[in-house]
């Protein structure tokens, strides 16, 4: 997991989870920070382990802390973050020593986390799409009732 300490503390990945808390400081929904990259990191590890599908732990943890870096860009100018995240982590993964093949399969699954015919995929991209959907804790969530998520998407349960 030395690599993926490397981008906790990484400079260039500091200031994008910083940026994000800063335009989400009054946000009264879920919130795109260290608590959700972490819920999302050990869901998608859970969830490997479980299903066996043998994808190494640093790849998950860096995707996960990694999916949502780029958020802020899309306060900032409507660029979709799955889209500024992919950018921003392509460097913070080379500073971070990922090798080229491992960069690219995370930049991957960043960019896709949030498409939907992803669901079903037993791949990193698929991993990360689901465990980035269950983290958010709905059944506990007191703007839960004001979310425009409909009912169906809502994590009213807990699975893991």
């Amino acid at each position: 997991m030395d690599r993926v300490n490397r981008i906790l503390h990484n400079p260039k990945y500091r200031e994008c989870v910083e940026k994000n808390r800063k335009y989400e400081e009054e946000r009264i929904f879920c919130r795109h920070d260290m608590s959700h990259f972490l819920d999302v990191a050990r869901l998608s590890w859970i969830e490997n382990l479980e299903k066996g599908l043998g994808i190494e732990k640093e790849l998950i943890y860096a995707a996960a802390l990694l999916h949502d870096c780029g958020r802020f860009r899309q306060y900032e100018d409507g660029t979709p973050h799955e889209l500024a995240g992919t950018q921003l982590a392509e460097e913070i993964l080379f500073d971070c020593g990922f090798e080229e093949p491992e960069r690219e399969e995370i930049l991957r699954a960043i960019s896709g986390h949030r498409e939907k015919k992803l669901a079903q995929e037993e791949s990193l991209r698929g991993v990360l799409y689901r465990a980035d959907k269950k983290s958010r804790p709905c059944f506990a969530c007191p703007a839960e009732g004001a979310c425009s998520w409909p009912p169906s998407k809502k994590n009213l349960l807990l699975k893991w």
